[in-house]
């Protein structure tokens, strides 16, 4: 899937004469790949194959490539490298294609193939390669699992959290057969609503002022959905009229007069359980630029978003808008060059922390789009992290979201997957204590050893409500006993120690219930057998209050989630 969405359209030209040309199956074929129509033009150069033209075994090896398969691109840019006459730039994507499907030795050799005079760019592929087979062989502390129940045959991507409500995530999964895009096959990209539990799934409803449901002819999402759930912006491939729209210069000789459908950001208010659109991002400009991929500030005073419009550091950036004191946004910003590249920056998210999320392909990684991380805000960012194997692959790892920074969400085309893209969901094996004691009221004859259950609680750093590695280990352990014990459900109870304002400890207490839930629903224990509470600094475990002398190991007593059974 070509992540910016943006769609290549044709304006009619008018007819000489009363007998319309008659096209050879090549003719319709480079007509097609003109428009980014792949998945038709393949077809067609397919049929002339046998001819054994280099210039078709070319568009064959993209056809596939765009259309991420991987698999039969490297079968025809083989061949197209074969030949004496390849293009230069067969070598690049061939080399790009080894890299996607691991075979990193034979990648490197294609690159420096491809790369006779930079030889700093040559450096950073070969970097790449290397970082790839290392991080492969040696993963981070993240364990990254496909969310099956939320994936189908097609492509499933950009899921975020709905407030408390659920989640939404974009799909091209069949809806309207009559709704095709010609660059995949599928079906155009639509927003979805999923449960907590992932076990209802329906398209998300979406209308204009007038009530009437929004009918986007082309592709709809990524979504932003501000903290309290009531404010969104959508990512929209534009509907403006083609006649409206400038017709694109061409690099390259070609009859048609072809324009492109740029994104654009839609901005819609929650009323009656439906998003209804009000209005359009003041900066939208679709006849020079796309604008896309929302994120919010934890306050919503700051929108992040990706786009290619003048004055960036390369392809795609990261810019930001701030809210005005009369509630309007502010002229862009571009968030700098410490984060954006010369290459493709895109997906931001902002996680209650303030940690910035992206995706690069212009960075140190390992091929595709890898996912960054950096501290900071605005224009002023620490410099980007890689988060390595096995958030990212060597294929396309992208719009990475959470709360905490431990449990969240990535989307990826990698070959594990349902489809060509997929949701994946992530927890970082971080440290907690937790200590649980219950003793449930339950027949031993019905569930024998239930009756012995030690809940331990778990402890929590400084400020903090990240999932330690400790903390981790016994979370599995609960969640085994859970799914055990199908009867169970579980309250959640986050505190913290007497340090600092009754108001701040409220929230962290909050946000360490929001994480322990978040990792047990991460390992497909149902949402509805958890129920969360926080108690802030009351509920001391121990003596030490505000103002009474206590060593930091005491101190960490306090800074805990306890877990109890509910059942009677």
């Amino acid at each position: 899937m070509k992540k910016a969405m943006v769609i290549l359209g044709l304006l009619a030209l008018a007819l000489r004469g009363s007998a319309q040309e008659q096209l050879s199956l090549r003719q319709q074929a480079d007509k097609l790949f003109d428009r980014y129509e792949y998945f038709k033009s393949l077809n067609l150069y397919l049929k002339i194959s046998s001819k054994n033209s280099l210039a078709v075994t070319e568009r064959i090896a993209d056809c596939y490539r765009e259309m991420n398969d991987y698999k039969d691109a490297e079968e025809w840019y083989t061949k197209a490298v074969q030949q004496p006459k390849a293009d230069k730039a067969d070598h690049y994507y061939y080399a790009e294609t080894l890299l996607r499907n691991r075979k990193f030795n034979e990648a490197k050799e294609q690159y420096k193939l491809y790369y006779t005079n930079d030889a700093a760019a040559l450096s950073l592929k070969l970097a790449d390669c290397d970082s790839a087979a290392s991080w492969t062989q040696h993963p981070s502390n993240y364990s990254v699992k496909n969310t099956t129940n939320l994936n189908s045959q097609y492509s499933d991507w950009g899921l975020t959290f709905d407030g408390k409500l659920g989640f939404i995530f974009v799909s091209d999964r069949i809806s309207d057969a009559d709704a095709t895009d010609n660059r995949t096959g599928n079906n155009w990209f639509k927003l979805y609503h999923a449960n907590l539990n992932w076990d209802e799934i329906s398209e998300l409803p979406i209308v204009n002022a007038s009530n009437i449901k929004f009918e986007g002819d082309y592709h709809a999402g990524p979504i932003a959905v501000n903290a309290a759930a009531d404010s969104a912006y959508i990512t929209v491939t534009t509907e403006v009229a083609a006649k409206n729209l400038p017709i694109d210069k061409q690099a390259k000789r070609t009859s048609q007069r072809l324009y492109t459908r740029r994104l654009e950001l839609l901005m819609a208010k929650k009323a009656n359980g439906h998003w209804v659109i009000y209005d359009g991002f003041p900066y939208n400009n679709v006849q020079q630029y796309s604008i896309g991929d929302a994120a919010l500030s934890k306050d919503g005073r700051v929108l992040y978003f990706s786009s290619d419009m003048p004055g960036g550091e390369g392809k795609t950036d990261i810019w930001y808008s701030g809210k005005q004191r009369d509630g309007s946004w502010g002229k862009p910003v571009n968030c700098g060059k410490t984060i954006n590249t010369k290459d493709e920056d895109a997906f931001p998210y902002i996680d209650n922390n303030g940690t910035l999320y992206y995706a690069s392909k212009g960075l140190p990684g390992m091929g595709g789009y890898d996912i960054y991380s950096a501290k900071g805000e605005k224009a002023n960012w620490s410099e980007p992290q890689n988060l390595k194997y096995p958030i990212n692959t060597t294929a396309d790892d992208f719009c990475f979201v959470t709360r905490n920074g431990n449990v969240g969400y990535i989307s990826s085309n990698r070959d594990e997957g349902k489809g060509s893209d997929d949701i994946y969901s992530f927890v970082q094996d971080t440290t907690h204590h937790y200590k649980l004691s219950i003793t449930p009221n339950i027949s031993p004859a019905q569930h024998p050893g239930i009756h012995k259950l030690q809940l331990n609680s778990i402890y929590f750093d400084l400020d903090k409500s990240n999932i330690r590695p400790d903390a981790a280990e016994e979370l599995d352990k609960l969640a085994v006993l859970l799914k055990q014990h199908p009867i169970l459900r579980i309250e959640i109870s986050g505190y913290t120690d007497s340090r600092a304002s009754s108001e701040y400890n409220e929230t962290l207490s909050q946000h360490r219930a929001e994480a322990a839930k978040e990792y047990l629903i991460s390992k497909d224990i149902p949402a509805d057998r958890l129920t969360i509470k926080w108690y802030g600094k009351t509920h001391l475990a121990n003596q030490c209050a505000h103002g009474v002398n206590c060593t930091e190991a005491d101190h960490q007593l306090n800074r805990r989630v306890e877990f109890k059974v509910l059942n009677n």
